[in-house]
């Protein structure tokens, strides 16, 4: 019996195509080509390495146009201070806004564990709270380009040296803005299906998946995730350097 199932592994492992073949072979043999992950995940974790090479685009184009550029960079230390108490305290906004940011990752990956144990109450308060740190974020985020268009900044220029400042300032930190302002309202959306049970109750809808899956919010998860390690690398990049 043994080699009769062993001679039967041979024969199906001879008929698997190899090369480019055996690739298409394996994306086609199922109703998912990952699998053991769920097409909500994989088209995510697709979006966000696409959005990655969008990203890596930007901050490289920063970073020829700041070392190749004759004219003197601003100074980020003094272009981003804020007056408190009759002083100058440098960055100390775009520290506030990468605490808030950061914080937010720690309340969504609760928020996904509570969801996994199927604690909707809890998943969809900590939801909240996080939409509540992206919603802060944006809020600064928008009173810091208040203040800099109020000084001068624009994208075609800047009072402080060269004038590509005005332009990699709002391309990038605009285009990361977008993405947390649509992630707090998907977070909304979500939250609001967990705290009226949708996913218990299988209730049909937009981002509902089957009786007792809580998946979306992880898949809200890792998008919220790479939200905040991209300000990371603008914080580094753009404000530190």
């Amino acid at each position: 019996m043994a080699r009769q199932a062993l001679v039967g592994m041979q024969e199906m492992a001879a008929a698997q195509p190899s090369g480019w073949r055996g690739v298409v072979a394996d994306w086609a043999s199922d109703q998912r080509a990952f699998k053991n992950v769920s097409w909500g995940k994989a088209m995510m974790w697709i979006f966000l390495l696409s959005d990655t090479f969008v990203f890596s685009c930007f901050l490289l184009s920063y970073m020829t146009v700041r070392s190749s550029t004759t004219v003197p960079w601003p100074n980020p230390s003094e272009v981003f201070a804020l007056e408190i108490g009759g002083r100058s305290i440098p960055l100390i906004l775009i520290a506030i806004m990468t605490f808030v940011l950061i914080s937010s990752s720690g309340t969504m990956a609760m928020a996904v564990n509570f969801g996994y144990r199927r604690d909707r109450v809890r998943t969809a308060a900590l939801m909240l709270v996080t939409a509540a740190f992206g919603a802060t974020f944006v809020g600064m985020q928008a009173f810091e380009w208040t203040k800099l268009i109020m000084e001068g900044v624009r994208p075609w220029g800047n009072p402080w040296g060269a004038a590509q400042f005005g332009s990699c300032f709002f391309m990038i930190t605009g285009f990361h803005g977008t993405h947390v302002t649509i992630g707090v309202i998907f977070l909304l959306a979500i939250a609001r299906k967990v705290w009226r049970g949708d996913f218990d109750q299988e209730r049909p809808g937009f981002f509902t998946s089957r009786k007792g899956r809580y998946e979306i919010v992880e898949i809200m998860g890792l998008y919220w995730h790479f939200v905040d390690l991209v300000w990371v690398f603008i914080f580094a990049f753009f404000y530190l350097w």
